[in-house]
């Protein structure tokens, strides 16, 4: 793998604590969970918000108006960063490094603050018009890809994939046992990547010591997937500073080589498997195999979806989520893609190791992102 002289270095990365809704980080609104974070990402890098040349941020249930812009303000960031938002759901916290990527690579941009923040606890309630006379509808989500006769929800595919490819509780159920074993194992280890909010902690509250007799008692969502083998809705913010290389030789700091990434839409009845093709796609054309990668952030949606994803990427297990995943600690979507390469970015820090991540959404979509130590 060469790495062109031109590839974004990311100078620093942090993230909250992963609270449930309705937990711990339930009174912060979007700007109160965003802006100590991209203070803290600044600072670590050595560079003060004058620095910064655009905020891209990932929000998924905020109800629209554009949540960059709020955080942007809500940081402290000069006027002149407009902030672009984006909406890709679960991969937007990831798709937020490729576009900022994107803009320092085009010489658009020296500086970007990248990620994603959610409140599951604050999000609008939505409603709909029906007709002209009956009263408005609410509504839990958008619908992410049209109905059909085969399909009358596509959407709930993702959920289905254990069905689908006959995998059975036991090994999805084992899956989550050791997403949190991992995860407790490794709470103090992860302290160094958490900003602490008003009373929050360091630690991500929803790790437990699972075992089997609980799995048993958790409610089905669908099949064989359970609410002990799924990610619980979550709240929290992650970011990350982003620089053109020559930034970063110049503040004197190590950092993490963006290598590249690449999102991609599938099968939108199948959406828990659109990370593979990206997975695929980004190795291929960085000319890598399964084999160069050293450490692997995979989302844990559900652990059939993760665990099917490594299976048909011909990823190796035992590199996978290595401190625990999104089972261990919950899934705030907007943020979940940054979140994995916070993750990464601290475990290769130094290193020379190489690392990916990968993430789908619901809609059929799939982001792969590949970064070097």
């Amino acid at each position: 793998m060469t790495l062109p002289k031109s590839a974004p270095i990311i100078l620093s990365g942090f993230r909250t604590i992963v609270a449930p809704r309705g937990g711990s980080l339930s009174n912060f609104d979007i700007g109160a969970l965003a802006a100590p974070v991209i203070g803290r990402v600044l600072r670590a890098a050595n560079l003060s918000r004058d620095h910064v040349d655009e905020l891209i941020l990932s929000n998924a249930l905020g109800g629209g108006g554009n949540p960059a812009r709020y955080c942007a303000l809500a940081a402290g960031l000069p006027d002149r960063v407009a902030g672009l938002s984006i909406d890709r759901q679960c991969i937007g916290g990831l798709d937020a490094f490729n576009l900022g990527a994107a803009l320092i690579t085009s010489g658009q941009a020296k500086v970007v603050v990248v990620g994603g923040v959610e409140s599951h606890s604050q999000r609008p309630l939505r409603l709909k018009n029906s007709s002209s006379t009956l009263p408005p509808l609410p509504y839990y989500r958008p619908a992410f890809a049209p109905t059909s006769d085969q399909d009358p929800d596509p959407d709930f595919a993702m959920a289905c994939v254990a069905q689908d490819h006959d995998l059975s509780k036991h090994t999805q159920d084992a899956w989550a046992i050791e997403s949190h074993r991992k995860a407790i194992f490794h709470q103090s280890d992860l302290e160094k990547e958490i900003v602490e909010l008003g009373t929050s902690g360091v630690r991500d509250p929803y790790a437990r010591t699972l075992n089997r007799k609980i799995c048993d008692r958790a409610k089905i969502v669908s099949g064989t997937v359970t609410f002990a083998n799924t990610a619980v809705a979550a709240d929290a913010a992650a970011f990350a500073v982003m620089v053109h290389p020559s930034i970063a030789a110049d503040n004197g700091l190590q950092g993490v080589t963006y290598v590249g990434g690449v999102s991609l839409g599938a099968d939108p009845r199948r959406p828990a498997l659109a990370p593979v093709d990206a997975i695929k796609a980004v190795l291929t054309h960085h000319n890598l195999t399964t084999g160069d990668i050293d450490q692997v952030e995979m989302m844990e949606a559900y652990a059939a979806q993760a665990y099917l994803c490594c299976h048909h990427s011909g990823l190796d297990p035992a590199k996978v989520n290595l401190k625990g995943g999104a089972l261990a600690r919950g899934h705030p979507i907007g943020a979940s893609g940054a979140i994995l390469a916070v993750r990464l970015f601290h475990d290769l820090l130094g290193t020379g190791k190489t690392g990916l991540a990968a993430i789908a959404a619901a809609g059929g979509l799939g982001t792969a992102a590949v970064f070097k130590g």
